[in-house]
């Protein structure tokens, strides 16, 4: 078949349409005078006759007509007349004209699928310039070299590879063929399709659209959509006649979302899905836990109240930006459904990939490998699906192997203005939904004022993700009946718009209009359902005065259940494991099977790991790996993502080992561990390379962590440089989730920093913000005074109030702890680790087995324990420094010889700050001075925080020290970009380190 297809790409226009009028299997005769030729090149009925001509022709070039012998020896059509002395030339013209009739037919169909959208009253203001009635040239049947004289005439339809809608009918007038396509894809719903590279996905949608009276609602149908909007506008009336200047974000001018919402979750729950995760705006938020969630009503009324008691501690948040899950029946199929809203700050999309992350874990936890019990809704508004990068980094994640969700549904509220800004300044593309098309997402405009057009289409939408489980994108084309909020004034920059809106009749009233003139529903009926549902109101109104008190755990999206029940959350686990599983972890995590051809150097790495082990030492990946091993087989998986994060971007951890001959067959050590230790299932774990996206991918990591606190997630930058560009989901969600949602969150950030000559880019993981973001109190009241003795409790006090750990490990036997730790915790917090780079093969920073086994636990801080601790009286000089720059100091102070007056003592553990701890080293060492010592600049790094900590700590030990800084000068850039100037700033500070003089 592709040698024929060859043929026709050098074929002229009237050898295309010859082969275009026998590939689609119609006659182009008018129904009058058809007629029939025999055996010729112009009666081939399809493609497989097409190729059995060919096949005889090779075979026997005399077997077949003369056209197919002259077409296929030529490449060249040639009719019956042409080649028949005998045939009437008449019938060679009148079959060129009728195939070129044939063909503009086609073409005018397909001009209208194609193009048919940018021409849909789709505007309920009517103050867009493209609308039905400005229809331009291409869409005019004159385009296609028909006249008016051709209207009533009648032609055979194309099959329906290309189009549905005859129906049962193979021909129609050219009338009729008009009509129905603009009915179809010029009224109120815009079908944006043609761009989808999948034949079967086209024609599905074809199907849905062109099929004759396949959108008529039944009057059942039409009562309940009538009853949701009732509903959707009078929560909003009530709302706005009780809390007159309260901001509430309401939807009033898109109130037919609700009912679109609801057809979604009912047309989805028949095809099996059970749980439904929403990430959406603030905009009309309350209305959708209201009448969608069906979050009872008084506990969102009480939320108004400023005088509510907090009942949890935290800063709580305004009540469109909470979250909540809830558990109800589904009246339409009578099947229990849960819906979560996830918890979302005011940063526009942020929440898009969080909600896609929680998706995929519930999906995991339930063994929904292909998306049918478990999805996403995914709410935006025009302004921000255009216009925040966030969107594509999502959209793009949509079809990866570890973070599909298997289909979205996205439901953009297109008020036509963000905030005060026109789309014409907004955005450079015709639809704020263009970007979509990237993802081959099939995009349906639908004007929200005809909420028939609305229901069906998210009917539509629905199906589609059950069929072919991909992403779905619907515009709602509305308007925005307030301003920006309830207490804005829109008329200041969108006079003529809000003057259209003024005279706007609302939705609900409109399509009760038309249901009572068409005797589907009685003047009477309509006036009962409002009715009623304002007594729903009523009452809830005056249930929610008797809620005095605000509980913020009762608005969590992913509840943890009994996690937290009979845990004390002053006690936590041993981290140290027995030594022979550390000896069979480390075995098993280095070896591979022998019909695996790995490369050379990965070869190398594994037989140093043997080595290692038989020494009884790691280096920082096998301690890693033998961490995330161990809570393996113990039943907790592990998820680790990241750009290069099966390699490692420095190509030390080698978690997927590839064959070097055969193309994907890989293997990972981790995900065989089944039969290791008897009696134990192991859990899976996920390691998987993301996308070039920090923004997206830590956001969808940030929900993932949020379904099961049993699960740990890592995610690791590829430079600790680079988490500057997900800071709004750093800011938003991970340092502040608990303060604000009361969500725990046990993620790790893992971002590799450290001053090596790399420039600006690649050194600094910015530890100064992570530092200043921390809750704790630099004067903080619960330190002893004098030397009294700490509480048992104080570490543990620390860590449970402190908002995150942030840490700058430097051994790999204390990074083991560190991530064991995360989860052995009665409670969840984020840890944030400054991860090594060149330490990672560092000799000196291996560690022995025995920092790993027994009751050994995490160190916040690693004590001097050379010589200079055996004399601490004689110590001149006590230097507090963190991760990389010890191993500096130890070298310098070595070749100095001043490993006797000199003690350094590395803190692990920055925030929260083991006070306890530091106070008893600055306590051994009475003589000495203090100095911290640190590599990033003096406005940087950890110097800004440390430094008032210690201050205050040598205060309410009796002593009145200045704290020495050590390091770089203040400046704008992180490092040098430079080798030579980076050298150069390195010794002119650590000339002074080890010089007890110098202070």
């Amino acid at each position: 078949m592709y040698r024929v297809k060859t043929f026709i790409s050098g074929l002229s226009k009237s050898q295309t349409l010859g082969i275009l009028l026998q590939r689609t299997c119609a006659s182009v005769q008018t129904v009058s005078d058809r007629t029939q030729t025999t055996n010729s090149f112009l009666n081939g009925s399809s493609s497989v006759y097409t190729e059995s001509m060919y096949e005889a022709w090779l075979q026997d070039p005399s077997s077949v007509h003369k056209s197919w012998d002259a077409y296929f020896r030529h490449g060249e059509f040639a009719s019956p007349s042409q080649l028949a002395p005998h045939a009437q030339s008449s019938t060679s013209v009148d079959t060129y004209k009728q195939s070129q009739e044939y063909y503009h037919v086609q073409s005018l169909i397909r001009s209208y699928q194609e193009r048919g959208h940018h021409y849909a009253d789709l505007d309920p203001l009517g103050i867009n310039d493209h609308t039905f009635s400005n229809m331009g040239i291409e869409l005019a049947y004159s385009h296609f070299n028909f006249g008016e004289k051709d209207l009533d005439r009648k032609f055979y339809l194309p099959d329906d590879s290309v189009t549905y809608i005859g129906g049962e009918e193979k021909t129609l007038t050219l009338r009729e063929i008009i009509r129905r396509l603009e009915n179809i894809y010029c009224k109120h719903i815009g079908i944006e399709y043609t761009h989808i590279n999948n034949e079967e996905q086209t024609r599905w949608i074809r199907e849905k659209f062109e099929t004759p009276r396949i959108r008529e609602f039944s009057r059942e149908e039409k009562h309940v959509t009538l009853a949701r909007l009732v509903r959707s506008q009078r929560f909003e009336e009530f709302l706005s006649t009780k809390w007159t200047s309260e901001k509430r974000f309401g939807l009033e001018g898109c109130e037919a979302l609700i009912p679109g919402m609801k057809t979604v979750i009912d047309r989805s729950t028949e095809f099996g899905v059970e749980s439904f995760i929403i990430g959406m705006p603030h905009r009309g938020r309350l209305n959708v836990l209201a009448n969608v969630c069906r979050k009872p009503l008084e506990n969102i009324f009480c939320q108004f109240d400023s005088k509510l008691n907090e009942e949890d501690e935290g800063s709580g948040d305004v009540k469109y930006h909470l979250g909540m899950s809830h558990h109800r029946l589904n009246r339409v199929t009578n099947k229990e459904i849960k819906v979560a809203v996830v918890a979302n700050p005011s940063h526009l999309e942020a929440v898009g990939p969080v909600a896609q992350g929680k998706t995929r874990h519930e999906q995991e936890c339930v063994g929904d490998h292909e998306g049918k019990r478990v999805m996403s809704i995914l709410l935006h508004g025009d302004a921000a699906f255009s216009g925040q990068g966030v969107v594509y980094e999502t959209l793009h994640l949509s079809d990866l192997p570890a973070f599909t969700t298997h289909g979205t549904i996205h439901i953009v509220v297109n008020n036509q203005v963000g905030f005060t800004t026109d789309p014409r300044f907004s955005r450079s593309s015709p639809y704020p939904t263009d970007v979509g098309r990237v993802i081959n997402a099939p995009i349906f405009h639908v004007n929200a004022d005809y909420p028939e057009e609305v229901v069906y289409v998210c009917k539509v939408a629905a199906e589609w993700r059950a069929t072919f489980g991909k992403d779905v994108v619907v515009d709602l084309v509305c308007y925005r009946r307030n301003g920006h909020n309830e207490n804005d004034n829109p008329y200041v920059t969108q006079p003529i718009m809000y003057k259209a809106i003024e005279k706007q009749q609302p939705v609900m009233e409109k399509y009760a209009d038309e249901l009572v003139n068409s005797g589907v529903v009685t003047k009477e009926d309509y006036k009962n359902e409002i009715e009623k549902y304002d007594q729903i109101c009523k009452k809830a109104y005056d249930d929610s005065k008797g809620i005095l008190v605000n509980k913020n755990s009762e608005w969590l999206d992913s509840p943890w259940g009994d996690f937290f029940v009979n845990k004390d959350q002053m006690k936590v686990a041993p981290t140290g494991i027995p030594e022979d599983v550390v000896q069979k972890l480390g075995i098993q995590s280095s070896s591979v099977p022998k019909d695996l051809k790995i490369h050379s150097s990965l070869n190398r790495v594994l037989k140093a790991r043997m080595k290692m082990i038989e020494d009884r030492t790691v280096d920082w990946a096998l301690g890693e790996t033998i961490a995330y091993m161990s809570l393996l087989i113990d039943g907790y998986p592990v998820r680790l993502s990241g750009q290069d994060v099966e390699r490692g971007t420095f190509s030390h951890r080698h978690h997927v080992i590839h064959d070097q001959m055969v193309d994907k067959k890989t293997f990972c050590p981790l995900n065989n561990l089944d039969g290791l230790f008897e009696g134990k299932k192991p859990a899976p774990y996920t390691v998987c390379n993301s996308s070039l996206s920090e923004y997206a991918v830590l956001g969808f990591e940030v929900g993932f962590s949020q379904v099961d606190p049993n699960c740990l997630v890592l995610w690791e930058a590829q430079f600790g440089d680079f988490a500057n560009t997900a800071q709004p989901i750093i800011d938003q969600f991970i340092s502040c989730g608990q303060d604000k949602w009361v969500r725990q969150l046990g993620l790790v950030l893992l971002l590799p920093h450290g001053y090596e000559g790399m420039g600006p880019e690649h050194s600094s993981a910015r530890l100064e913000r992570f530092l200043q973001m921390s809750n704790d109190d630099p004067s903080q009241e619960l330190i002893p005074r004098k030397l009294e003795k700490f509480g048992d409790d104080f570490a543990m006090q620390q860590l449970h109030d402190s908002n995150w750990f942030v840490c700058n490990i430097s051994t790999p036997a204390n990074y083991f702890h560190a991530i064991r730790r995360q989860i052995l915790l009665p409670f969840r917090r984020p840890l944030v680790n400054m991860s090594p780079k060149a330490i990672l093969r560092l000799p000196e920073a291996r560690s022995s087995f025995d920092e790993l086994i027994g009751d050994t636990e995490f160190q916040r801080i690693i004590p001097e324990t050379g010589v200079a601790s055996e004399n601490p009286k004689g110590v001149q000089k006590l230097v507090f420094c963190t991760g990389k720059v010890y191993y500096e100091i130890a070298k310098i102070r070595k070749v100095v010889e001043r490993e006797h007056q000199v003690a350094v003592v590395r803190v692990e553990q920055i925030s929260p700050f083991p006070y306890d701890l530091i106070r008893d080293e600055i306590a051994k060492y009475p003589n000495a001075s203090i100095s911290w010592v640190q590599e990033e600049h003096k406005n940087m790094g950890a110097f800004q925080y440390v430094e008032p900590r210690l201050r205050h700590l040598l205060n309410n030990m009796g002593r009145d020290d200045k704290v020495k800084y050590e390091g770089r000068f203040p400046a704008a850039s992180t490092a040098a970009g430079n080798k030579q100037l980076h050298e150069q700033e390195l010794d002119a500070f650590m000339s002074n380190v080890c010089n007890p003089d110098f202070y």
